[in-house]
């Protein structure tokens, strides 16, 4: 899927199918995190890749809005420097490769917290006190069918001006 196919159509997926991701797919989502590029290439970031049933089903009980967490194949935990002025921005960037790059490959995902997950998730994984979990991006094949391209936006006029605020 070409990179602008993939940005106009991704969508959010919160129910995955029981079918495992390959290890080449897998690989290639850890890899475009890997490549991500970051303000004066700090890579102030550190992935935890998930894929045990258990601990994905205590990642879905500890995030409030990611039950469907524990139905994934995979969930990859983004942890950021705390002492990084720029490690949300960094790490967020970071997440949103791998989801174009999941998304280029027919899996879907979605971004669960922002820096709202509980202490226990750091602690069920072992993630050091000097970075904190900036989310949990769950992947896995869609469940049913997604609505590929049918996005509810407000009109481009109404978010992107012109040489000046306001101008069209």
């Amino acid at each position: 899927m070409e990179v602008f196919e993939a940005v106009r159509t991704l969508l959010a997926v919160r129910e995955y199918a029981d079918k495992a991701l390959p290890v080449d797919v897998v690989d290639r989502i850890i890899e475009a995190a890997h490549l991500t590029a970051s303000a004066s290439n700090k890579q102030p970031w550190h992935f935890v890749v998930v894929r045990d049933r258990a601990t994905l089903q205590r990642l879905g009980q500890l995030a409030r809005t990611g039950p469907y967490i524990a139905g994934s194949q995979m969930a990859v935990v983004v942890g950021i420097e705390k002492a990084s002025p720029l490690a949300v921005s960094d790490g967020s960037r970071a997440i949103q490769d791998m989801m174009l790059v999941a998304w280029s490959d027919g899996v879907g995902s979605n971004w669960v917290g922002y820096r709202n997950l509980p202490d226990e998730v750091s602690a069920l994984l072992g993630v050091p006190s000097e970075l904190e979990v900036l989310a949990i991006v769950p992947f896995g094949y869609p469940a049913r069918r997604v609505g590929r391209g049918k996005k509810q936006r407000k009109p481009i006029g109404q978010v992107v001006s012109r040489e000046r605020f306001g101008q069209s």
